[in-house]
């Protein structure tokens, strides 16, 4: 693409008047975001500025007209889980509830680059989910079956379609996993982070949303009957209409200044990316036994991502033997990469529910919303996230997508478990 032969430029001068972002000076298309100072008050404050905090936050203006809104992030716009490279979008979950709000997010990846105005290297290359085990098999097969009942495209690969399909795998029945299938969707594929965050930043701004960095949130300030009226933060306190959380993994520790207690824990994740190489991977290979997937991004650097550490936490930066179990993954399922040099590790902090499902819902707390929960899968669900949530904040009723996703689930029984169809960390 000619995306990966662009030079990025530090940007022109600032017209008399205007405040253009002097950190990021990263090209997301025509513009900037301006780098706002925070108001008095605002109708809506959104606490965290990642992918899912700046797509509820453009979804909240394009198609609700709320654009009285301030995102505060803590550090520096898209610096949290979505300082990475490129990684895996897909909808081929299993549960109704699931496969329909990935669904959603996919059909909105296909036109968001036109939508944005914004390149952000979506590429549509095929995602593989590799089976190693009669178990893998029969599971595989079962997703297969609900996807294709809820209309997401769907095709089951022998061992020997998975070899054409990507000639570079091990497919040998000699190998301690041996590939015995694989289920293929065409329409999933990669897109990169920063772009999606900065592309949405731009379009945000440009729609009158303010975007505060590196102002965080310290506490809130409560009214009658323990309401949310605002935050406090390290640039003073702001007043707000509705307040929605939406900051990953420290979602609950934000929670907790207000005695909210949330079914999540908090896990380093880490992935890994290669020096450029030659393309010779043309699609995205997932496995859950071997525990590990491989992309390829559009100027050639591998990008490896594997399982969350066992242990809770909240430093950005995991344990080495999952680095090293992860690359022994690849190695064995690409043995071409072998010599392959490491040129930077990413370590982030998720935040998981005991369903491994997502968490979209309002709360006993009045005119407090959470967006939070989301995994390893946050990414692929950005702008499926953000416009369902900002339909949730805006009306103050979950729609259909999200009404499944309510905390109340917890104590109804109603979970929707993915853990096997949640992949090991895209």
């Amino acid at each position: 693409m000619a995306s990966g032969n662009r030079r990025w430029m530090l940007p022109p001068p600032a017209e008399a008047g205007s405040r253009l972002h002097v950190q990021n000076l990263h090209m997301t298309g025509s513009s900037y975001w301006r780098a706002a100072e925070p108001k008095p008050a605002y109708d809506v404050v959104i606490v965290g500025g990642g992918g899912h905090g700046l797509s509820t936050a453009y979804y909240l203006a394009k198609n609700h007209g709320i654009t009285d809104v301030c995102v505060l992030e803590k550090g520096w716009l898209a610096g949290g889980n979505v300082a990475r490279n490129t990684t895996v979008i897909r909808s081929n979950y299993l549960w109704d509830e699931s496969s329909a709000i990935y669904e959603h997010s996919l059909k909105l990846w296909e036109g968001l680059e036109d939508d944005l105005g914004s390149d952000l290297q979506f590429s549509q290359r095929g995602v593989l989910n590799l089976a190693h085990s009669l178990g893998d098999v029969r599971s595989s097969m079962r997703r297969l079956h609900a996807n294709r009942l809820s209309g997401i495209d769907a095709e089951w690969l022998t061992p020997d379609d998975v070899k054409a399909f990507c000639p570079i795998l091990n497919t040998s029945p000699n190998v301690r996993y041996p590939v015995m299938g694989a289920t293929l969707q065409r329409r999933g594929g990669i897109a990169r982070h920063d772009k999606v965050a900065w592309g949405y930043a731009t379009r945000a701004s440009e729609l009158g949303v303010d975007i505060v960095e590196h102002c965080e949130v310290t506490g809130f300030v409560r009214g009658a009957g323990g309401r949310v009226e605002g935050v406090r933060t390290t640039k003073g306190d702001i007043v707000a209409g509705r307040t929605a959380l939406v900051a990953a993994g420290h979602t609950s520790v934000l929670a907790s200044m207000l005695g909210l207690r949330l079914p999540i824990r908090s896990h380093p994740l880490q992935a890994l990316v290669s020096v450029l190489l030659e393309r010779v991977l043309d699609c995205v290979v997932m496995s859950n036994a071997v525990h590990v997937y491989v992309s390829q991004a559009d100027k050639g650097e591998l990008v490896m991502g594997a399982g969350i550490d066992a242990y809770n936490g909240y430093a950005q930066r995991g344990s080495f033997h999952v680095v090293e179990h992860q690359l022994a993954a690849a190695i064995e399922l690409f043995p071409i990469f072998a010599r392959a040099k490491l040129l930077r590790t990413w370590g982030g902090i998720v935040d998981i529910c005991p369903d491994a499902s997502p968490i979209l819902s309002s709360t006993p707390i009045e005119n407090l919303y959470l967006n939070c929960g989301w995994g390893t899968g946050g990414f692929k669900a950005t702008p499926g996230s953000g416009w369902t949530f900002a339909d949730l904040v805006a009306r103050g009723v979950p729609g259909p997508l999200a009404r499944p996703f309510s905390r109340e689930r917890f104590t109804t029984g109603d979970l929707i478990d993915e853990h096997g169809a949640a992949g090991v960390g895209d």
